[in-house]
């Protein structure tokens, strides 16, 4: 019950300041936060150290509990990337990362040609075949998880750990365009060939084809979703 009461506490503050609810420099109080959440104070107090690690709020002595600026999130936390995604403003959020998969992907599958384990390429070609499967089954849910799985295998071959550690913000992006309706129901045809062109060419060892191949995946993603993002605004500096 503590757990999940925590986590509850987590996810309301959470979305109520990435919403703009809580605007930057409102000030909680702990015991009101006690009192309006039904929590005690080891929840409330435990709730804030975690919004405090995400860069969501600062505890000021003699003042209270500070929203901070979006300038001061971590924005690279998944449930940052959430809260993110669920709201109005979802499409900058989406174009973000978007934009960073674009230029991380096709480097760790060009990578992951070169240095992949054997094991790792051929689970690869293995999930590609799956997705296609269910992709023009048309089970969604199925190829999102497959989908989620490929893109980790690839991060994760391409034997550099820090793309490696993109893969629950990749998740993320991915549970998201599903969960917003932003996938259309039956996986484009040759979305599916190239997940198994990349899967193909990490296996066959050709850096190129595999960064190309990925490249393409990325420019489709693009084109299905660009509008969402069309009229957001970007942020500079």
């Amino acid at each position: 019950m503590s757990s999940r009461l925590h986590s509850l506490v987590i996810e309301t503050l959470g979305r109520r300041i990435v919403s703009g609810e809580l605007a930057p420099g409102a000030t909680m109080f702990s015991e009101r936060l006690e009192e309006e959440l039904g929590v005690s104070r080891s929840v409330a107090r435990e709730a804030v150290r975690v919004l405090q690690s995400l860069g969501l709020v600062e505890t000021v002595k003699r003042v209270g509990i500070r929203v901070l600026p979006r300038e001061r999130w971590n924005v690279f936390d998944p449930s940052v990337i959430r809260w993110r995604l669920a709201d109005a403003g979802k499409g900058a959020q989406l174009r973000s990362l978007t934009e960073l998969r674009a230029a991380v992907e096709p480097a760790a599958a060009e990578l992951a040609a070169q240095h992949s384990p054997e094991d790792i390429a051929a689970e690869l070609l293995a999930v590609a075949a799956r997705m296609r499967k269910l992709g023009r089954a048309g089970d969604l849910q199925g190829f999102l998880e497959l989908d989620i799985h490929f893109h980790a295998l690839v991060l994760a071959a391409s034997g550099n750990e820090m793309f490696a550690q993109m893969e629950s913000m990749i998740a993320e992006v991915l549970r998201g365009r599903t969960d917003y309706g932003l996938m259309p129901t039956h996986p484009h045809e040759e979305a599916l060939q190239l997940h198994v062109d990349v899967a193909n060419a990490i296996q066959s060892g050709q850096p190129e084809a595999a960064r190309e191949a990925m490249d393409k995946i990325m420019r489709r993603t693009v084109a299905e979703v660009e509008s969402v993002w069309r009229d957001e605004p970007r942020v500079f500096g």
